[in-house]
């Protein structure tokens, strides 16, 4: 079957920081959310955390927006998941699964669950993880689990039973959506969309590239043929 953008039902969402591209995005409605964190605001030069969060919500109103905890203490993950919650309906605050100590975040998914905080628990990468953090989620309005499916396949491990086994408890617990993050290519998106998983986070540069989704073969193949022969001339080589 050829893949098509339009007939899918896992969400795009895009990740990254560049305000510029951002709203770019925000105005293709293939891209239904966005996501952040610290290393894509650092390498993106963003100086001011808060106001540049604050900045990307009043232009984007009306789509979810993780933005994420940079603490490794969880008293202050907390005081600053309530922070970044209180920016807009459409926020959801990051939490990472663990601290750099390897301490479980449970125990404050479960009080940011009871304060009513929209949540992405992110950096998730194995069964136990997703099922712990289910657990914690339970009661949640809305919330999303995020596991680097990316990551996974980096070990050498194919991520789809652990992106299943994602998709199954969260149906089950209700509440929750699963995010596959990491993706490192546009076939990722339909191997997404093929298990039920609930969104996709996709970084700009493989954004680019939708156009190519259901491309005839064929065309694909002339087209790449063509380029290499005018690559050559245009280089001038010689035999």
């Amino acid at each position: 079957m050829t893949p098509s953008i339009a007939s899918l039902e896992v969400q795009i969402f895009a990740d990254g920081a560049d305000k510029a591209r951002m709203l770019e995005l925000y105005a293709n409605p293939a891209v239904k959310g966005f996501t952040t964190n610290p290393t894509l605001m650092r390498q993106a030069g963003v100086a001011d955390y808060e106001a540049f969060a604050k900045e990307i919500v009043r232009t984007i109103p009306d789509r979810p927006i993780s933005f994420e905890v940079f603490s490794d203490d969880f008293a202050d993950m907390e005081r600053q998941a309530l922070k970044i919650a209180s920016w807009g309906g459409n926020v959801f605050a990051k939490i990472p699964v663990t601290n750099t100590k390897r301490e479980s975040a449970v125990p404050l998914i479960q009080r940011l669950v009871k304060k009513g905080v929209q949540l992405n628990i992110t950096a998730i990468l194995t069964t136990q993880q997703i099922d712990d953090v289910v657990a914690a989620l339970k009661g949640t309005r809305r919330a999303y689990v995020s596991v680097f499916a990316g990551r996974i396949a980096d070990t050498g491990r194919d991520p789809l039973p652990i992106m299943k086994h994602a998709v199954t408890a969260c149906n089950a617990a209700g509440g929750m959506e699963v995010i596959w993050a990491s993706c490192r290519e546009l076939l990722n998106i339909m191997q997404a969309d093929q298990i039920g998983c609930h969104v996709i986070t996709v970084p700009a540069d493989i954004l680019k590239k939708l156009g190519t989704v259901g491309r005839d073969l064929g065309e694909y193949s002339l087209d790449t043929v063509q380029t290499f022969y005018k690559d050559g001339a245009a280089a001038g080589f010689s035999l």
